[in-house]
């Protein structure tokens, strides 16, 4: 039968996929009898569960994987086909992938084999089989502002353009509360209405969380009040795809390689966006033009300001000041876009 490949950065977009590709396969089959839904567990779980000697005599005894071996040698039972679901196949070992490799190259008729992504690198023998015979399939789109138009589209919802201004701005990286709202939106209004900013704004709930460079992009524009935000979103906010609320010394570590680039372009033989990417070791040029432009708003004199800010405010986390962490990121940020905003000034 058939193998899918669905990939995806983000988990709760991903497994949506999964699940429309599912019903799919199953059509109207009874989901008790046709589907096995399986997840990988990762290896240190894995061994962690086992003894010395299911280890000694190899990962493919080992119950979880025994269970995936037997649902994929099982023909269909009163359905028309079996749907075989493996998920998180980068916690995979190389015996396991090798395993599923040869059953893709030689499947049983009337299983279809869903493998998804997630949990690690896949086995390279299990890539190889899977790119050469599987449908690759995704989410039509990871990013808030394209899932936001996807869902709107598909469900004849629609909403004013500042509303969806608001929606992005709001959910930040979080794209997968997305379809939730549409579907809420649909329910409570129907189709065809225009949704205001005020019939969108009370359904949007916390929130969304921020990618860690969103920090350095607001601090760069000397914006303090949207670094701000943007920095609580990074210690607070959770998400499918960030589970776990970021620790200030991860932000720390995000602004000081961000710094340690613009440093690297306080060069007087770094003049280009082309030369600028060389020092950076990027292959395009285009994206070397906002830190080269970051770079030279501050200058020398600002840039060893900031790394002196940097550096004082990590002494402070590891105790050489008695104000909480929040409180001291909270003095950073400000302190590090408004020396951006000053910098822009002159």
């Amino acid at each position: 039968m058939t193998t899918y490949l669905v990939q995806g950065t983000d988990p709760a977009l991903r497994d949506r996929e999964v699940q429309r590709l599912v019903d799919e396969l199953l059509g109207g089959d009874d989901r008790s009898l046709a589907l096995d839904d399986h997840v990988v567990a990762s290896r240190r779980r894995a061994s962690a569960e086992t003894d010395d000697d299911d280890r000694a005599e190899g990962s493919l005894e080992l119950p979880a994987f025994a269970a995936i071996v037997t649902a994929l040698q099982s023909p269909p039972f009163m359905t028309g086909a079996r749907v075989v679901v493996v998920r998180e196949i980068g916690n995979l070992s190389a015996d396991q992938g090798q395993w599923l490799a040869a059953w893709i190259s030689d499947p049983l008729e009337g299983v279809h084999l869903v493998l998804v992504s997630g949990g690690g690198r896949t086995p390279a023998a299990l890539d190889k089989a899977a790119k050469a015979n599987a449908h690759v399939v995704g989410p039509a789109a990871e990013s808030t502002a394209d899932v936001l138009q996807h869902q709107l589209r598909d469900s004849n919802v629609k909403i004013a353009p500042d509303a969806a201004k608001r929606v992005v701005a709001h959910f930040g990286d979080d794209a997968s509360r997305v379809p939730e709202l549409v579907e809420v939106l649909h329910a409570t209004y129907g189709d065809d209405a225009v949704l205001s900013l005020d019939d969108v704004d009370q359904y949007l709930g916390d929130l969304g969380t921020a990618g860690r460079f969103d920090l350095a992009n607001a601090i760069d524009r000397g914006d303090v009040g949207g670094a701000l935000e943007t920095l609580h979103r990074l210690l607070t906010a959770t998400s499918a795809a960030q589970p776990k609320a970021l620790h200030p010394m991860q932000v720390m570590s995000t602004l000081g390689f961000h710094y340690q680039r613009l440093a690297r372009l306080d060069d007087p033989g770094v003049v280009t966006k082309e030369h600028a990417a060389d020092a950076l070791g990027m292959r395009s040029a285009g994206g070397a033009r906002f830190p080269l432009e970051a770079s030279r708003r501050l200058g020398s004199e600002g840039l060893r300001e900031a790394v002196g800010l940097l550096a004082q405010a990590e002494l402070d986390l590891r105790g050489a000041s008695g104000l909480d962490e929040r409180t001291l990121m909270d003095v950073l940020v400000a302190r590090l876009a408004a020396l951006s905003r000053r910098s822009a000034r002159r």
